[in-house]
C-alpha cells in the first residue's frame, strides 16, 4: 500500500505542468482535455491576454507555456522575452492560425521553443508539447517548408532575422508610438540604451519614419 502511494507521488512530481494562454474558451477547454488526457501533462492555469499570461507563468513556472499569437487584440509576440524573464524554466510553444513564415522566425529568434498552427492534429499538439518541454525545438513540418521557401527568397537581404529580441520589443512599442523615456520605463533601461537600440533598428531595417517603423513592425506580427 505505501509503496503504491509513493509510485503515485513520484509519478505527480514528474508531471509536465502547462498554462494555456488563449483568448478564446472553446479553444482553452478543448487544449486542456486534450492534454489532460495525457498522464504526463497537468494543466496548472488558463490565461485570455497578454498581462493574465505573466501573472500565471510568474506563480506557476510550468514546463511548458502554449500561448497564442494574438490575444484579445493584441499581439503576445513582443512579450515572449517577458514571459521567459518571468518564467526562465518555461518552454514556449507558440500555437496560431498565423501561417506567415515570419512570424515563426521571429517568435523562435526571441525565445519560443516551437511553431504550430492551430490546423495541426491533436497528437502533433502533444507531441510538441513533450518535445519543447525535453528541451528540443519544435517546427511544424508544413510551416519549416514556408519557412526554407521564404529564406531562399530573401537571401541576401537585410530583414527581421537581424534584430535582437530586445530591438524587436522596442521596435513594437516604437511603432506603437511610445516615447524614448516610455519605453525606458517599460523594460527598465536608460534612455540612451533605447536610443541605441532606436538606431540600430533604423540603421538595419532602412527605416526612418514612424509610419515605416510601423510597417515593419506589422511585416513581423508586433501588432
Amino acid at each position: 500500500m505505501n509503496a503504491g502511494r509513493a509510485e503515485q507521488g513520484v509519478e505527480a512530481v514528474s508531471r509536465l505542468s502547462v498554462v494555456i494562454a488563449d483568448d478564446h474558451p472553446v479553444v482553452r477547454a478543448g487544449m486542456r482535455v486534450l492534454l489532460s488526457q495525457d498522464p504526463s501533462f497537468e494543466v496548472v492555469a488558463e490565461s485570455s491576454t497578454v498581462p493574465e499570461t505573466v501573472r500565471a507563468v510568474t506563480e506557476h513556472q510550468p514546463s511548458v507555456l502554449v500561448l497564442d499569437l494574438t490575444m484579445a487584440g493584441r499581439s503576445s509576440l513582443p512579450s515572449i522575452p517577458d514571459l521567459l524573464t518571468a518564467s526562465p524554466g518555461t518552454r514556449i510553444l507558440v500555437l496560431t492560425m498565423q501561417e506567415d513564415p515570419a512570424f515563426a522566425r521571429a517568435s523562435l529568434r526571441i525565445g519560443a521553443a516551437g511553431y504550430l498552427l492551430k490546423e495541426a492534429a491533436a497528437e502533433e499538439l502533444v507531441g510538441a508539447a513533450r518535445q519543447v518541454a525535453e528541451g528540443a525545438t519544435y517546427l511544424q513540418p508544413a510551416m519549416g517548408a514556408r519557412l526554407a521557401v521564404a529564406d531562399v527568397g530573401s537571401s541576401g537581404a537585410e530583414g527581421d532575422g537581424s534584430l535582437t529580441a530586445r530591438e524587436l520589443q522596442v521596435l513594437s512599442l516604437l511603432a506603437l508610438g511610445h516615447t524614448n523615456q516610455e519605453i525606458a520605463r517599460r523594460l527598465h533601461v536608460s534612455v540612451r540604451t533605447v536610443e541605441t537600440h532606436r538606431a540600430r533598428i533604423r540603421e538595419r531595417l532602412g527605416t526612418g519614419t514612424r509610419a515605416e517603423l510601423i510597417a515593419a513592425a506589422r511585416e513581423r506580427g508586433l501588432l
